[in-house]
């Protein structure tokens, strides 16, 4: 079965445009199976090659193409037509994640995403001296960190935000779940200093816990439950 699309870009290019607008192209005949990426290639090729929009693996690994697909972030990579167009005939909106500056069309600035990122020191900190072999964790220390693992930092859940969308120094969901996955892994050492940064102003606290952020997650991490764990491991003063 073929059907008819119509795509309802964000476009905006600061070269030219005062401000941004929306643009309509109508796909005839789209593959249902088609991912909303490949209509993004359709319209670049067939209709306006300027349209700007990041994409690397397009296998839902690099993150590169989160955006607003109908009101709700997701990778474009992994969205099939047909399972936002019912019938024969419909319509997709498309464009850029909130709360980070546009460059151009669906492409956003993700710097203040990863200036973020950094200031939870987002690696491993252990300068003891290494074991002759290496460093020995039970399945069981390592499963406690292991959703936070499955981040690829695509901006998804910070960008569902509200708390980060009134305040972009908020450090966000993505940040604090690369924190949970060092401050929860046993042989690291920093895991105080990363505690004593969430616990700043713009740290963890601004968290109102909407859910957003989980809803967001290509990878499905249960990033509020990881919140609650670092707020709960503040509390405490220490991770267990």
């Amino acid at each position: 079965m073929t059907m008819k699309v119509t795509m309802r870009i964000r476009r905006f290019d600061p070269e030219k445009d005062a401000k941004p607008y929306w643009a309509e192209y109508t796909l005839e005949a789209v593959d249902p199976t088609d991912r909303v990426l490949d209509l993004l290639h359709q319209v670049r090729g067939r209709f306006d090659g300027s349209l700007a929009f990041r994409r690397s693996c397009a296998h839902g690994v690099c993150g590169s193409d989160a955006m607003r697909i109908n009101g709700v972030n997701r990778l474009a990579c992994k969205v099939l037509v047909n399972t936002i167009v019912k019938g024969d005939e419909g319509k997709i909106q498309v464009e850029p994640l909130l709360g980070l500056p546009v460059i151009k069309d669906l492409v956003v600035d993700m710097e203040p995403f990863f200036e973020n990122y950094r200031s939870v020191m987002p690696y491993f900190v252990n300068d003891e001296p290494p074991p002759a072999r290496e460093r020995i964790q039970t399945p069981e220390q390592r499963t406690r960190f292991d959703d936070p693992t499955k981040c690829i930092l695509c901006a998804a859940c910070t960008t569902s935000c509200p708390s980060f969308w009134a305040n972009g120094t908020y450090v966000g969901p993505a940040a604090i779940v690369q924190a949970h996955r060092f401050i929860f892994d046993s042989r690291d050492r920093a895991a105080r200093d990363r505690l004593a940064v969430l616990s700043q102003e713009n740290g963890v606290w601004r968290c109102r816990t909407i859910f957003n952020c989980t809803t967001a997650c290509p990878r499905d991490i249960k990033v509020t439950q990881v919140i609650a764990e670092v707020k709960n491991a503040i509390s405490r003063g220490r991770a267990d």
